[in-house]
Parts: structure tokens; C-alpha cells; sequence
């Protein structure tokens, strides 16, 4: 089995829970369940039980969203943050103090859609990481040539064989049966236990290329047999951004024109209905899922086009333009776009360990148990 990328897939990978989006389009295609999902989640939300959402009550429906979208937790980024402020305004249509449950509903389900789409375009992978791909690789023909290349690349004299070690395993991914080694939980629970099982008493003198090999293979043996005893879950995904999603969207007038007019809803405008150009970035944002592309803040690479796109255009300005001249502003931006992304196309694979605690802090998108 290959990824969309052409690239092999491990067995780890070949063998996970695929999300693909059907699941979500299932529930909300069923009117009776979706319906009973729906009076589940708003009675959840409804805490003074007046059959009304307040912005506050909504709160925890837009950490919600967002945490499934993968955004980081709001206040934590300026970037994310106007994504939150959108998914709200979504709700009270950028003005309404209260939502009812109809409302709620057709929203919800719009969201969901859209998350859907998302899965279908980019399905993201459930993996169990067991320690077996790790073993398979550290007793592989690659081995010994992969760590020298990564030793070449974190070797420091002042820095310890430990940290070697530990700088090492965060430069191993899930093709080589090794969960994010950056996650705390993964780290403490798996990698450190392995490194005080083995440290020696010249670990902290300089290092060299025959020792870390030596090494690393006795710790990485080791977190294998944690990794059996432990399993840890790791949510999975690769995405390639070569602008034919942006392509696909120009080239259609009649979706180009629904999509900004869409995003476009509940922009502000002065009194003679022009937009200022600041609204750009924001706009596009709510745009980037209909043309491919992902949210700003999300993959550095695409903010450093999207930077560069508004920098050689000179958009930043604040100026207020009429609509038609906002749009054709915003149609030139993605044009730009996918001109840099097809010269040069950026592929992401993200890998998060996926936590029991998170997984039942997020409430709201998880299925009604009544």
C-alpha cells in the first residue's frame, strides 16, 4: 500500500483506522440520528436551560471545532484565534447574542460537511505504534547508514551522548516505528525510562560516531519493548499543497463566485459598502478549505508563500476597496498562490500522539451515547 504522495507505507501505517470522513457524513446524512445528536449536544450545551446558546455557552463548541480541526488552543496563537472568532460568528451571524436550536443545527451541520470534505481530500490515519517497526528497522540493512546521516546532523561537542541520543529519536518518525518523541507523555513515558536503563558513566564525555551508534541501539531496543508494553496511539497524516486544489476553484466562476460571496457574508464594510483590505488575510482563510489549502498558522511553509504572495502584490495596506475590487484582489492572491505552489509544491506529514484525556475532554463531535 503507497501514500498519495507514492511514497510506501509502513505496516503501522498500512494497517491503521483510516478517517476518512464518511463516518461524519453518515451521522449527518441521517435526519433521525443527526437530529437526535443535535438535542443531545445543544441540552449539553444549554446550561441555564433557557432553549437558547449565549456566546459563552457556545464557547466550548468552538474549542471543540477547533481542537478536531487540529488548531492550537485559543489565545495560544493570533492566527488561530481569528479562525475561532469566525467559527463563532458562523453561529450568531457575526451579530446575534443568542442561537436556537435550529440554528445551531444547520450551522453544526455545515461544519461538519466541510470537516468531512477535509478527511475525504486528506484522510488522516489512526496508528498503534507497538515497537515492531522500530525493531524491523533497528535490525535493518538501513540502519547504520540513516543514524550516521542524523549523527552528522545534531553532532555538537558540547552537547552530552544523552541529548545526542534523545536529539536522534526526535528525528525518527512513525516510517520508522517511532511515535513523536517530542510529545512530553511519549518522552517520560518512553524514551526516558530506556536512557536511565542504560546510561553509562561516560555518557557525558565527547562523543563519537562509533559510541552514539553503539548506543543508541541498545536505548532504541529498549523503547521498542516499552513501545510492546505501551503502545502508543499516533494520529497520522500526509498532505501535498501543489495549488491544484486553487486551480480547480479559479477555474470554476460559478464556485468561485459562491465561495467568496460566502466568505464575503459577514465581512464589515463601511458605509458605502467598501471592505478595508486588512479583511484579506482573514477572507482567505475562510476560503483556503475550498481551494485546498490550509489554515493560516498551520503549515509555516504555506504562511511563508502566502507572506511573500501579499508582500509582491503590496495587499497589507489597509485601504478600502469596493467589493468587486476585493474579490479580484482575493482571486489574484490565489492565482499567485498556486503559481508558487506549482513551481514548488510543499508536502507535510504531521504525526500527534493522540491522548485519552484529550480524546474525552472534546465532547462535542463525539456521537450521543443515548
Amino acid at each position: 500500500m503507497e501514500t498519495h504522495t507514492g511514497t510506501p507505507m509502513k505496516k503501522s501505517v498500512e494497517h491503521g483506522q483510516v478517517l476518512d470522513g464518511s463516518d461524519i457524513m453518515e451521522l449527518v446524512e441521517n435526519e433521525e440520528v443527526f437530529s437526535n445528536f443535535v438535542d443531545h449536544k445543544f441540552q449539553e450545551l444549554d446550561r441555564d436551560r433557557d432553549g437558547k446558546l449565549s456566546v459563552k455557552e457556545l464557547q466550548p463548541a468552538v474549542a471543540d471545532i477547533g481542537a478536531a480541526l487540529g488548531l492550537p488552543a485559543q489565545g495560544s496563537s493570533p492566527d488561530s484565534d481569528h479562525i475561532y472568532s469566525e467559527f463563532l460568528n458562523e453561529f450568531t451571524h457575526g451579530k446575534q447574542e443568542t442561537v436556537n436550536k435550529t440554528e445551531f443545527k444547520e450551522v453544526l451541520s455545515d461544519i461538519l460537511i466541510g470537516m468531512a470534505a477535509g478527511l475525504k481530500r486528506d484522510p488522516v490515519v489512526i496508528l498503534r505504534i507497538d515497537g515492531e517497526d522500530l525493531l524491523e528497522f533497528i535490525n535493518g540493512p538501513s540502519f547504520e547508514s540513516e543514524m550516521v546521516s542524523t549523527f552528522s546532523l545534531i553532532e555538537s561537542p558540547d552537547v552530552s551522548l544523552r541529548d545526542h541520543i534523545i536529539k536522534a529519536f526526535e528525528k525518527l518518525s512513525v516510517d520508522q516505528g517511532m511515535p513523536p518523541a517530542s510529545d512530553s507523555w511519549v518522552l517520560d513515558n518512553i524514551v526516558e525510562p530506556a536512557l536511565q536503563a542504560c546510561a553509562g558513566n561516560d555518557w557525558h564525555k565527547p562523543v563519537s560516531q562509533e559510541a552514539f551508534l553503539l548506543e543508541f541501539k541498545k536505548v532504541a531496543e529498549l523503547v521498542a519493548q516499552h513501545l510492546k508494553e505501551q503502545p502508543v496511539i499516533v494520529a497520522h497524516s500526509e498532505n501535498t499543497f501543489d495549488g491544484s486544489g486553487v486551480k480547480r476553484l479559479l477555474s470554476n466562476k460559478f464556485e468561485l463566485d459562491k465561495t467568496l460571496n460566502a466568505a464575503l457574508e459577514n465581512v464589515p464594510r463601511d458605509r458605502n459598502g467598501k471592505i478595508s483590505k486588512d479583511y484579506l488575510r482573514l477572507v482567505l482563510d475562510v476560503v483556503a478549505p475550498a481551494a485546498g489549502l490550509p489554515p493560516i498558522g498551520a503549515v509555516d511553509q504555506m504562511d511563508k508563500v502566502v507572506g511573500e504572495v501579499f508582500k509582491m502584490l503590496s495587499v497589507d495596506e489597509g485601504k478600502l476597496v469596493k467589493e468587486d475590487e476585493f474579490k479580484k484582489i482575493l482571486a489574484e492572491i490565489l492565482g499567485s498562490i498556486m503559481l508558487q505552489l506549482e513551481g514548488n509544491s510543499i508536502s507535510v506529514s504531521t504525526n500527534s500522539v493522540v491522548h485519552e484525556p484529550l480524546a474525552s475532554s472534546s465532547s462535542l463531535l463525539q456521537p450521543s451515547s443515548q
